[in-house]
């Protein structure tokens, strides 16, 4: 696994840092308003922040005196999907498969030999 596909799953173990990514789904969010919606202290939730930018999951950007953030949705899916990928290749198959059907194309011979998850 990559440093960085590792920085992303470090990021996701802690349950705060699910749920401000979570919140940020709906679009920018300002540090205080992340702050608000949780029980922890002002610093404790900018650690959080901190490692979720490190694993750019997230991007902040100034605004006057405010410091808003936004998710960067690329990333944890990308992340995630090397991830998997990595784990699992037969589903890169199965997937190429399933897209071929929908498009009406005929499957890959990569496909033939691959059943069904158990």
């Amino acid at each position: 696994m990559s440093e960085r596909s590792g920085d992303v799953f470090a990021a996701l173990a802690h349950p705060t840092r699910r749920q401000i990514l979570q919140d940020l789904r709906d679009g920018e969010m300002s540090a205080g308003e992340i702050v608000k919606r949780f029980s922890s202290s002002a610093p404790t939730i900018s650690r959080h922040l901190g490692i979720l930018r490190a694993a750019e999951l997230v991007t902040e950007r100034r605004d006057a005196n405010r410091i808003l953030y936004s998710l960067v949705t690329d990333s944890l899916a990308l992340s995630v999907g090397d991830f998997l990928s990595a784990v699992c290749p037969e589903q890169i198959v199965l997937r190429q498969a399933r897209k071929s059907n929908r498009t009406g194309g005929s499957p890959s011979p990569l496909t033939a030999d691959v059943r069904s998850p158990r």
